[in-house]
């Protein structure tokens, strides 16, 4: 008999290097669920953002909301009698919160008005899991996967980033969330830390702050 889950879509965000796809992967193959994973690889103008914010950050936003929305209208718009429920390593308004913080103000405007056409025809996760970690913390996660083209990510952009994320969590008022601070464990390296973490996301009960201790 196939055991029974709370949520039917569940979204893991955070920043870069915070452990996202590690940790739905992980959850996928330990309950079965549908798999979502960002296509960001397959993104040419992720490269050239890092070496030239300025030139590239509207492109690369653009590119990066057009794949979304396909992977997401395709994989969680669509019912699959074989998995409990969808998970997926990313939100649809991880693309709102990085234009904020990397276009202009007149890029922004019209990039919010092309983003509020595609968010209107999206399902809505019933829970978003945010992994909190600190700047130390990413860089060391960016220096260990080892991905030439994020090597050179400033403190700088990747603070600008946690704090449009948590101006995001904070605005919210209907939307489950759960925020895991993950900086005191390593649930890829650490057996032990992963079971806690995978309780509180799948716990009928999931809101507010986790702090997990080894």
């Amino acid at each position: 008999m196939r055991e029974s889950y709370h949520y039917k879509y569940i979204a893991i965000e955070g920043n870069i290097g915070a452990g996202k796809t590690s940790l739905a992967t992980r959850l996928s193959v330990e309950t079965g669920a549908r798999l979502i994973l960002e296509q960001f690889e397959d993104n040419s103008f992720l490269p050239k953002f890092y070496e030239d914010q300025e030139r590239y950050a509207f492109p690369l936003e653009l590119s990066f909301l057009a794949d979304r929305f396909q992977q997401l209208k395709k994989g969680v718009g669509s019912h699959d009698l074989f998995s409990p429920f969808t998970i997926a390593d990313y939100f649809i308004h991880k693309s709102l919160i990085f234009a904020r913080k990397t276009l202009n103000n007149d890029e922004y405007i019209l990039y919010s008005k092309l983003f509020g056409i595609i968010d209107s025809v999206l399902p809505k996760p019933e829970l978003l899991v945010y992994l909190y970690s600190s700047i130390d913390r990413l860089q060391a996660n960016i220096r260990k996967r080892g991905r030439s083209y994020e090597q050179k990510i400033a403190d700088e952009y990747l603070q600008k980033i946690q704090e449009g994320y948590l101006e995001y969590i904070r605005q919210q008022q209907e939307m489950r969330i759960v925020i895991v601070d993950t900086n005191d464990i390593d649930f890829v390296e650490n057996p032990g830390d992963y079971p806690k973490l995978k309780e509180i996301i799948l716990s009928q009960y999931a809101v507010g702050v986790h702090r997990i201790k080894p």
